[in-house]
């Protein structure tokens, strides 16, 4: 079974962070229990964290707006008019907010997205398709509205594995790219 750990950042996340403007507004979509949000609002980034349920976020959620609804079944989009310069998804899947994603940009914002594939039944769960990303989706959905930076798509984990698509794009001119983990 894969578990993922749920107290330090992806290190897909870390890596492309500094990307996003600093100080600048970021959304943790399907925020879980806020290992990215108290990540980044620690880094300076004023920091909204969305989810259906905060009683799993962690302690540490001063200073970090929590918006609690939920996402798939929100109508209209419950940040219509927002505007984030960096937007951060891990783990999650609603292919219908995709383009609500890419709406939520600021020009130059940058999208961190991570989550599950197929493939990820041998290692645990999610098994169910409907959760679990098609090959290449996840660059499909994102490479035509913004600039994709990187991409990848396989099995990841030393430990705990578990199959992967994740993807950084930004709203516009594309920044210099940060060394992999693997580099530094």
């Amino acid at each position: 079974m894969n578990t993922v750990n749920l107290t330090k950042p992806s290190t897909w996340v870390t890596r492309f962070t500094p990307l996003i403007k600093s100080g600048g507004k970021v959304l943790d979509l399907a925020s879980g229990n806020g290992r990215h949000s108290v990540y980044m609002k620690n880094l300076g980034f004023d920091v909204t964290a969305i989810d259906r349920d905060h009683s799993a976020f962690c302690q540490d959620y001063e200073n970090i707006e929590l918006l609690e609804t939920d996402l798939e079944n929100e109508k209209p989009w419950i940040l219509e008019g927002y505007c984030f310069d960096g937007i951060v998804v891990t783990n999650y899947l609603f292919r219908p907010l995709f383009p609500h994603i890419i709406n939520s940009l600021s020009e130059s914002g940058v999208l961190i997205y991570e989550t599950f594939c197929r493939g990820n039944e041998i290692f645990g769960k999610p098994k169910n398709p409907d959760y679990l990303l098609s090959s290449g989706e996840l660059f499909s959905a994102f490479c035509k509205s913004l600039r994709v930076i990187a991409y990848e798509e396989g099995i990841f984990g030393k430990r705990t594995k578990s199959a992967k698509q994740r993807i950084c794009a930004v709203n516009g001119v594309l920044p210099p790219i940060p060394p992999s983990s693997a580099e530094n």
